[in-house]
């Protein structure tokens, strides 16, 4: 006799009403998961991974969605009909649930212990004195490294990667059937993500779990996943052993997210450029204050001695885990933040401008953030936000000369300029962050800082705004100081690469030197985190 799936999804649709109108973001999906197994949802934002996952254990906004139609069975019993005493059992208990970001997850206000331990005291009526005890054998068992000083912190003293080992000793704290685990890895580094990855592995294997992947990066799923099920718009458009998808995929969506990761190669390096900008020696030390006085007894040293130099049409690339001090130096440079050392924009010293002296340069020198929804004002209209810094620099200019240049710029990104009147609200990911790019090279700017501008973006989308970035600096001949910690992206734009770790340069060179023969061991973890995850943990220092 043939077992029955653990969970059995069948026939689902999902509906949202709004305003007497009804939208349709899941169409008729079907797939089983059985003891043990992990299945991974696949695709881009909007697909309906998401609201799949949290159509299990009935955790969608009622009554505004609904199911049209479908079953959902967890151990034979339909969870879309459950009344919620059954729902309640099943909840946090035999299926438990890890969310994308657990700095919204975790409550702000409560420390670690009372938040774990709250879940065991519900479910399984422990007493204070039990439920320390196995908070502690969980926190242990995720790799919380002296667990006993945690359990006083709260979430804001923990660094991502221990925020998000907290959700998972929280989600196993009941030891469940079957583990959904909602992007849980995407705002972490790339080595934290790999220790992560191989965590869950792990205590998947030990306790015979069964696991639920949403995920839209293909790397992670080919790692992790028995089988994987690809959806877009709603519906599963292919589903099967994941070797069997990733060597011969049939349908044109999975070969178009299986060819989407950044491509390319920077413009040629050429060293006869002119250097625009210079930074010796820079340094940003954040004094440590204590005492009735407040006397400096230390300092924290988010940048320490940093050489670097961008030269025209070329990228520098900053990688880095969270923390190394990537941002800080840029905004160093940018002289955003106060620093030390020299540091010089097109052969002008600027390192002791004062915010006045700078703002003629700023034209010159522009920023793309990593978040464009934050970053874009959502009371102005996106002819009002790029057109603003026109009005700042180019004052002279009338009205229609600046809306003709704003019509230019978001042509040059790629965006429909009879799309300007509209609020950020209304566009994509993806499409925000042109906007984003437009706004900076509206200025026409020699210097651009590109802090992580494609890590909030899906895959597909990482590749075109990649493009994009690579297009503008040859045709405007830009030097960009590229930040991130997505390896695929800095390889596909930087010319040279400098590596840093707690304020720190570890390593510095070419990019062709950096990835294809790192010097230092955690160089070379940083590389086999993003290149191969299976060998990911060596040479880090666990959390």
């Amino acid at each position: 006799m043939t077992e029955l799936p653990l969970l059995s999804v069948r026939d689902l649709s999902v509906a949202f009403t709004q305003n007497g109108r009804t939208t349709t973001a899941v169409d008729h999906i079907s797939f089983d998961i059985g003891k043990g197994e992990t299945v991974a949802l696949v695709g881009e934002s909007g697909s309906g991974k998401s609201v799949s996952a949290l159509s299990t254990v009935r955790l969608l906004p009622y009554p505004a969605a609904s199911h049209p139609s479908g079953k959902i069975l967890f151990k034979g019993e339909d969870m879309l009909t459950a009344d919620e005493a059954a729902l309640r059992k099943v909840r946090g208990n035999a299926i438990s649930m890890i969310f994308q970001e657990p700095m919204t997850s975790l409550n702000p206000l409560h420390p670690v212990e009372q938040q774990v331990a709250e879940i065991l005291k519900i479910h399984r009526g422990m007493s204070d004195k039990a439920a320390r005890a196995r908070v502690l054998e969980l926190l242990d068992q995720v790799g919380i490294r002296e667990p006993e000083k945690r359990l006083a912190s709260y979430p804001h003293q923990l660094s991502g990667g221990q925020r998000q080992r907290v959700m998972i000793a929280m989600a196993l704290a009941n030891e469940p059937d079957l583990l959904i685990a909602d992007e849980p890895t995407t705002a972490l580094d790339v080595t934290v993500q790999a220790q992560i990855l191989k965590l869950l592995k792990e205590l998947q294997k030990s306790a015979g779990m069964a696991m639920l992947f949403i995920t839209h990066d293909l790397g992670i799923v080919r790692k992790i996943a028995d089988r994987v099920c690809v959806m877009t718009q709603g519906k599963i458009v292919e589903q099967g052993p994941v070797a069997e998808i990733f060597a011969d995929p049939q349908h044109p969506y999975t070969k178009k997210l299986l060819a989407a990761e950044p491509k390319g190669a920077p413009p040629k390096t050429d060293l006869s450029k002119p250097i625009v900008v210079k930074g010796d020696d820079v340094k940003v030390w954040f004094p440590v204050k204590r005492g009735f006085f407040r006397r400096t007894v230390d300092h924290i040293k988010a940048v320490d001695g940093v050489d670097l130099e961008v030269r025209e049409a070329q990228t520098l690339g900053i990688v880095g885990e969270s923390g190394s001090g990537k941002t800080t130096l840029g905004l160093a440079l940018l002289r955003m933040i106060s620093s030390t050392g020299r540091i010089s924009f097109r052969d002008r010293e600027i390192e002791g401008f004062s915010w006045k002296e700078m703002r003629p340069l700023r034209r010159d020198m522009q920023i793309v953030f990593q978040d464009p929804f934050g970053s874009l004002s959502p009371r102005m209209s996106i002819a009002d936000i790029v057109g603003e810094g026109l009005a700042v620099h180019f004052p002279g200019i009338t009205a229609g000369e600046r809306d003709d240049r704003v019509a230019t710029a978001l042509e040059e990104v790629g965006l429909d300029p009879d799309t300007r009147f509209r609020y950020p609200h209304e566009f994509s990911g993806g499409q925000r962050q042109r906007i984003s790019i437009a706004r900076a090279m509206v200025l026409e700017p020699k210097f651009v800082m590109l802090d992580e501008p494609t890590s909030a973006l899906d895959m597909s989308v990482q590749a075109q705004v990649v493009d994009l970035l690579r297009d503008l600096q040859i045709k405007h001949g830009l030097a960009y100081l590229f930040i991130s910690h997505d390896l695929k992206v800095v390889r596909a734009l930087a010319n040279d690469v400098i590596v840093m770790r707690a304020g720190k340069v570890v390593e510095s060179g070419s990019a062709t030197e950096i990835f294809d023969s790192p010097k230092t061991d955690y160089t070379r973890a940083l590389m086999a985190a993003a290149f191969h995850m299976e060998t990911a943990a060596e040479g880090i220092v666990s959390e």
